[in-house]
Parts: C-alpha cells; sequence; structure tokens
C-alpha cells in the first residue's frame, strides 16, 4: 500500500490531479488507515494510468468516467474510436505543422502546382502585373484559410477564364482599374458582367467558401480599395437592376 504522494511520483501526476480525479467520480477515494492517510494499492495504480492514458488523449473528464463503468467490449470500442480521432487530429497536426514550416521560409502558404501555372496563363493573356500580384496573394489567402474548399473555386474561376469572351470580360475589368469612377464605360462593364453570369450559371449560386466565412468579404474590399472603378465596379454588379 502507498501513499497519495507516491502513487504520483510513481505514475507521473499531482497529487491535486489525483484529488480532482476524486473529485469527479473518475477514481475511488481509498480507506484511510490508522494514521488517516489514505493507503492506494497496485489496482489503483493500474487504473490510474488508464486515466493519465486517456486524459492526454484528449478525452474529457466526463467521457472517462463512462468510460470506467463500461463493460470490457464497450470499452474496446470506445478505445477504438478514440484512436480514430488522435488519427485525424495528427493528420490535421501535421498539415498545421507543413503550413508553419512554409511560413518560416517566407511563404504564407504553398500554392498548388495547377495554380501557379494558371497564373503564368494571365501573364501569357495579356492581365496586367498588378492583377497577377493581386490573384496569386488573393488565392494564397483563400488556400491557406479555406484549403477544403479553395480547390473548387479556383477550378470555377480557370474555367471561366478558359473562355474566350468570359476571359474579354476580365480583361477589361482590370483595365478599369485606371478609369474615374464615374466613366460610363463602367456602367456597360457592369452591366454585360451581370448578364455573362446570370448566363453561365443560370438559377444557381457561383461557388463559394463556407456561407460564415468572412474571407470573401476581405477579398473583395481589398480589391475594392485598390481603385474607385473597382469599387463603383461591384457595386453596380450588385445592383437589384443588374442581379
Amino acid at each position: 500500500m502507498i501513499t497519495i504522494g507516491q502513487l504520483a511520483r510513481y505514475v507521473g501526476v499531482s497529487i491535486k490531479t489525483i484529488r480532482v480525479y476524486h473529485d469527479k467520480g473518475l477514481l475511488a477515494e481509498p480507506n484511510r488507515d490508522a494514521s488517516g492517510y489514505r493507503r492506494y494499492s497496485a489496482n489503483d495504480a493500474i487504473d490510474l494510468i488508464k486515466i493519465r492514458t486517456l486524459a492526454e488523449a484528449g478525452v474529457p473528464l466526463a467521457r472517462i468516467r463512462d468510460l470506467r463503468s463500461a463493460n470490457d467490449k464497450a470499452f474496446r470500442h470506445a478505445l477504438r474510436e478514440i484512436e480514430e480521432e488522435l488519427t485525424e487530429r495528427i493528420r490535421g497536426l501535421q498539415t498545421t505543422q507543413g503550413r508553419l514550416r512554409h511560413l518560416e521560409a517566407g511563404h504564407l502558404a504553398p500554392l498548388p502546382t495547377e495554380v501557379d501555372a494558371h497564373l503564368d496563363r494571365l501573364s501569357h493573356w495579356g492581365f496586367s502585373p498588378r492583377w497577377v500580384g493581386l490573384q496569386r496573394d488573393l488565392w494564397i489567402l483563400v488556400f491557406a484559410t479555406h484549403p477544403e474548399g479553395a480547390g473548387n473555386l479556383f477550378h470555377d474561376q480557370a474555367e471561366t477564364l478558359a473562355d474566350p469572351a468570359l476571359r474579354q470580360l476580365f480583361l477589361e475589368y482590370d483595365t478599369a482599374h485606371d478609369l474615374s469612377a464615374d466613366d460610363p464605360r463602367i456602367d456597360d462593364l457592369a452591366r454585360r458582367i451581370a448578364e455573362a453570369t446570370r448566363e453561365r450559371y443560370g438559377p444557381d449560386e457561383p461557388p463559394e467558401l463556407d456561407a460564415t466565412s468572412e474571407i470573401p468579404a476581405l477579398i473583395q474590399s481589398t480589391v475594392n480599395a485598390s481603385s474607385p472603378a473597382w469599387q463603383r465596379l461591384d457595386t453596380l454588379i450588385r445592383a437589384p437592376r443588374y442581379a
């Protein structure tokens, strides 16, 4: 029989942690000896090791308490589920680790090869270096914050620009950067963009990121802030008479 201090040292937890486990009903409190000290057995040490292992795996204490009363079959099934959850967390941490390494190397996020190739095509098609640089920065932001949805959004834009007629609209959008905000050509371009969007998607909405994401608004505000003409163009495209 050992004291609470000895148990804590053997298992590698603090005395305070053991007392928390007692309070939460995870570890039964042993009887006290004639001197008033709790005395723990080898079985207590084994139980504490199980609890510590589950807690270190990120299992909530309430779930650990339920597992302590489960039968052997249910306990083993729960362990397999916990292992699968850990595997997913490890994958996520490895992805995050990779992003940190790229950040350390001076890159916010690595862009897929197909995005780099697309950006090269923009220059070949006649888009300005300003537009290409802006697109690169925005795709870095999208892939860094929404890696799960960025691919669909990118493929939709790549398909749009593969259409010569639609690409011409984007080229005009690029050129409009230097126009005066009240230039009548902006009104005409907004109307044609709205019509092309309706024709391309019909009653459906264009692909977008998570509906709760603030990234699309941040991207559009970044674009608009670079040119009063672009800001007015965006406002007109969203106006009811064009929508």
